[in-house]
């Protein structure tokens, strides 16, 4: 194969690459977005908060993400898709709630979506940008759990990656499915399919079963040391 050849080759991979981190950053925008709408709906949020919070909870794992591998500045704050995605899904959620509450537990299955894409997204860009595996599964778990947690101190909660069933663990195992078949040197659309559908189906089972990591039981805790 000439220098040629594996040059254009090369490019196209390259191009592939850009387009599928965009499409599954946009996808998870989207998702994330709506989640962080419908628990400001539900927390009697304004229609500015309610947008606010819907695109603090779209952005902030991809912004977060950008700047630690120095992709400055962010794509979310220079591509307008990113506001227009999560501004479009504010306003849906915003005028049309009831359609999307009779959705069985809508709040937690879109925030599994937004996880599993962010999850997929962050890895592949790390990858991308020439990280290690260990480090490309850590800050693709952190792509996808970023969103979650904007959105629960917003709205002044514990963050559901400190409480929930299996939820950066999720994240994890999904990104390093990714981080291992692109070792294994797999087509990138069938690693980010396989590493999306493991986070989604996993975190999805976890709420579904009750799946959590051990807690510290009470009794377990050192008194204080007023005995209380």
């Amino acid at each position: 194969m000439s220098i040629e050849a594996v040059s254009i080759e090369a490019k196209a991979a390259h191009e592939l690459m850009a387009t599928l981190v965009t499409a599954l950053d946009l996808g998870g925008t989207f998702a994330f977005a709506l989640s962080g709408a419908m628990a400001g709906i539900r927390r009697r949020l304004d229609i500015f908060g309610v947008l606010v919070l819907s695109f603090a909870a779209a952005t902030f794992g991809g912004i977060t993400r950008d700047l630690l591998i120095g992709a400055v500045p962010p794509a979310a704050l220079v591509d307008w898709r990113y506001l227009a995605v999560s501004v479009a899904a504010g306003l849906i959620c915003f005028f049309w709630s009831s359609v999307i509450e009779k959705l069985r537990n809508p709040v937690r299955m879109l925030d599994a979506a937004g996880l599993a894409l962010f999850a997929v997204a962050g890895t592949e860009k790390a990858l991308a940008f020439g990280l290690s595996p260990v480090m490309s599964a850590l800050l693709g778990m952190l792509t996808g759990i970023g969103g979650g947690v904007a959105r629960d101190v917003l709205l002044a909660e514990i963050p559901a990656v400190l409480r929930s069933d299996l939820y950066a663990v999720a994240a994890l195992a999904g990104a390093a499915v990714v981080v291992g078949g692109n070792q294994m040197h797999l087509p990138i659309v069938l690693i980010a399919i396989g590493g999306g559908l493991v986070c989604f189906l996993l975190r999805v089972m976890a709420i579904r079963r009750g799946w959590h990591l051990p807690v510290a039981h009470e009794g377990d805790l050192p008194a204080s040391p007023n005995g209380s």
